[in-house]
């Protein structure tokens, strides 16, 4: 099918993510501090989204815990900076399975499972414009890992985020992810047109082939949003290819560390590189506010502690 290119697009920050990268980067923040000023200035340098984890200020691992994301949220709340606040749902369905002989019982050091509930917690207590919603399982290149949502996990969660006024934003690891998602629509879990990211080059999900990418782009429905991002050297490709799609954009620190050959990058740094792509192409970068209105998204304050 014929490229229509997007003449407005919007900008996401993924300012730390959950991977092992808190010692591979000075700039990779930990603290709920140092993640909220590095939401701050990349939502200054034109994201209009920023998409939070949060870790153990210690040690950089990451984390789940209730009391760091509300940290986040009210730091970049109270900083009187406007960025529409994109928190990660996809912690709590982690498991790493034994050796492949015993994989039985499963590994302790890896496997963090938690119901629906729990999983949905710190958004239910946060009340970001957006959560993420991981909507299928896979492999990860990580040994015995396996990212876990089953159908059922996935209607309970999506539920709940939609009762909470709380715009999923659907997680594509392949074409299956958005098979599901689809049907998650069709049942009314979550309503349409709805959001989407397609994460490509995550092994072992979608690689990130042109062929494969015009795939997941043409299994997302003409009504609904989508936006892109790969790994690595190639997060700035797919800023540029994401625009030519019809999409938006992703860039930050959960997905590269690099701005070019031997220089470590800022988030700031990524998400003004990526303006620029945007905007030599001809597009024109939106706002938060113009991002809501896009949208349908409610701006609420977090529940009272």
């Amino acid at each position: 099918m014929p490229l229509t290119m997007s003449q407005d697009v919007f900008i996401t920050c993924a300012v730390t993510g959950s991977g092992a990268t808190q010692d591979r980067s000075p700039h990779v923040p930990r603290s709920p501090r140092q993640i909220a000023e590095s939401a701050i200035a990349a939502a200054k340098a034109g994201a209009a989204i920023v998409h939070c984890h949060v870790r153990d200020p210690e040690t950089g691992a990451p984390s789940r815990r209730r009391d760091l994301f509300r940290e986040v949220t009210d730091r970049i709340r109270d900083s009187g900076t406007d960025v529409v606040l994109n928190l990660t749902a996809g912690m709590g369905g982690d498991i790493t399975f034994g050796p492949v002989e015993s994989p039985l019982p499963v590994s302790q050091a890896g496997t963090d499972m938690a119901g629906a509930t729990e999983r949905v917690a710190h958004i239910a207590e946060c009340l970001p414009e957006i959560c993420t919603l991981d909507c299928g399982t896979m492999n990860f290149a990580e040994a015995d890992y396996v990212m876990t949502n089953t159908p059922g996990m996935l209607r309970a969660m999506g539920r709940m985020m939609t009762d909470l006024g709380v715009k999923p934003e659907i997680e594509a690891f392949d074409t299956g992810h958005l098979w599901f998602a689809r049907e998650l629509v069709k049942e009314g879990v979550l309503e349409a047109p709805a959001l989407v990211q397609l994460c490509m080059g995550v092994p072992w999900g979608a690689p990130d082939d042109l062929d494969t990418f015009m795939a997941m782009v043409n299994n997302v429905p003409p009504d609904w949003t989508f936006s892109a991002f790969s790994l690595g050297r190639h997060q700035m490709a797919y800023a540029a290819a994401a625009v030519l799609a019809g999409g938006h954009v992703r860039v930050g620190l959960e997905d590269n560390l690099w701005l070019g050959k031997g220089q470590l990058a800022t988030n700031a740094e990524l998400v003004e590189h990526a303006v620029g792509i945007v905007e030599r192409m001809g597009a024109r970068v939106m706002t938060p506010a113009e991002v809501r209105a896009k949208l349908g998204l409610v701006k609420q304050a977090p529940v009272a502690l």
